[in-house]
């Protein structure tokens, strides 16, 4: 863990290093581009191939695609709890979601003529829900809950087996509690190639949504334009800033809570307050005993932690713009005025009644976020990801007439006398 003041004579260079920009190495960029060629070219039978070298099931070009009778398992297997846990995160993640889709809408410009936008769901999506060590069940919720709100017809998932050949129960459940209409078991870069080129398996999709490692992530930066994507989020970060009114023990639980998603996640705790970083540093050594996976946070502490003791809470919020974590927790008396002047994260969390873990699993925006200080110019993920906007014109002839002369300008500006043609010469007879 490492520990900043400002009275450290290299703090404003510490501080820089904490600025980080999320871009791939040249190993994880050419590693990601040979898989992608080979899923490109060789189809089902590479995406097969490639899931059996990084630890996958050996499965058939037939097993692919997770089958009705799975789910119906599924279904089966799942506890009551799981499934109301599933069903509250879903219920608030849609009604997030339908508040904030955009609306249809038209109106006459000064010349007369109907002019306006309408947003209509994408046809098709692919949904990356990452596997590993733990089935992200609430990554479900938190991308397919978005794209069923929105009205996307095929929502074709794509997420890993385990050694069995299957997928986790649960998450199976909550794929298909959240509208997925297929899931495929693939993983890693492979599996952004195949939602992105399609297979014989797996149909092409329009767009790519869903958080990942290193090489998914520069999987979605590869084949961008060929298809859209959503972002590019990378390991978990929180910023936490906080006053000497905050709690120690609930700041030093909200760290160890982000560190569990393991080496890459960055954490960082900026207070002005002394007596408050000394108290949040030995609450996280005693937390952090009582911890089943004390072992594994211990290494993500030592090399991803810092804490920052700043003058002033304005230099703090100065710091989480430059940051621009993936979760900014504000916890401080005059909380609301410090976040409003917070431009940069993916999601703000108020108070200390607001863990980040509420956004990760039940309170309502998804919790797939920007990383890596891409927060400076990409929101997280939005039900209006899933519409395409097309806008739409009408003119009448009057509305095209009083039109005419600012066409013909433009026309004759360019260079371009076919293009003053094609209106002059509806108003001629």
């Amino acid at each position: 863990m490492q520990i900043i003041r400002h009275s450290d004579p290299d703090f404003s260079q510490s501080i820089r290093k904490l600025n980080r920009h999320a871009e791939p190495s040249a190993q994880v960029e050419a590693t990601v581009r040979e898989l992608v060629a080979k899923v490109r070219t060789g189809g089902d039978e590479a995406l097969i191939e490639l899931g059996v070298k990084f630890g996958g099931p050996k499965l058939k070009a037939a097993q692919l695609r997770v089958s009705a009778a799975e789910i119906r398992n599924a279904k089966k297997a799942v506890d009551d709890a799981t499934k109301a846990a599933i069903a509250l995160s879903h219920s608030n993640v849609r009604a997030f979601a339908l508040r904030s889709l955009r609306k249809n809408w038209s109106a006459r410009n000064a010349q007369g003529a109907r002019v306006g936008e309408r947003f209509d769901p994408f046809q098709r999506v692919g949904v990356y829900v990452p596997g590993g060590t733990a089935p992200l069940v609430s990554t479900a919720i938190m991308t397919c809950a978005f794209a069923q709100a929105a009205g996307v017809p095929e929502i074709a998932v794509a997420t890993p087996a385990g050694a069995d050949g299957l997928v986790n129960a649960a998450l199976l459940y909550a794929l298909d509690f959240s509208g997925a209409s297929e899931i495929y078991k693939t993983g890693g870069a492979q599996a952004i190639a195949a939602l992105a080129f399609g297979t014989a398996s797996i149909a092409p999709v329009q767009k790519i949504f869903g958080p990942g490692n290193a090489y998914v992530v520069e999987a979605k930066r590869q084949v961008f334009g060929r298809v859209a994507i959503d972002l590019l989020p990378g390991p978990s970060e929180i910023f936490v800033l906080a006053d000497a009114s905050a709690k120690a023990a609930w700041i030093a639980a909200d760290l160890l809570a982000q560190a569990e998603h393991g080496q890459g996640s960055q954490i960082v705790f900026a207070t002005n307050s002394a007596k408050l970083l000394a108290s949040v540093e030995r609450e996280i050594a005693t937390q952090l005993a009582t911890l089943v996976r004390r072992q594994h946070l211990a290494g993500v502490l030592e090399k991803d932690c810092t804490l920052v003791l700043v003058k002033s809470l304005a230099d703090a919020v100065a710091l989480a713009n430059a940051y621009a974590p993936e979760h900014a927790s504000v916890v401080a008396r005059n909380e609301d005025t410090l976040a409003a002047k917070i431009t940069t994260a993916g999601a703000i969390f108020l108070g200390g009644f607001s863990p980040v873990v509420a956004g990760d699993f039940v309170a309502g925006p998804s919790h797939t976020l920007p990383t890596g200080g891409s927060g400076k110019s990409f929101p997280g993920i939005t039900a209006d990801m899933f519409q395409r906007r097309t806008s739409v014109v009408k003119l009448d002839r009057a509305s095209l007439q009083k039109s005419l002369a600012g066409i013909q300008t433009f026309s004759r500006l360019e260079g371009l006398d076919a293009h003053g043609r094609s209106a002059a010469i509806r108003l001629e007879a």
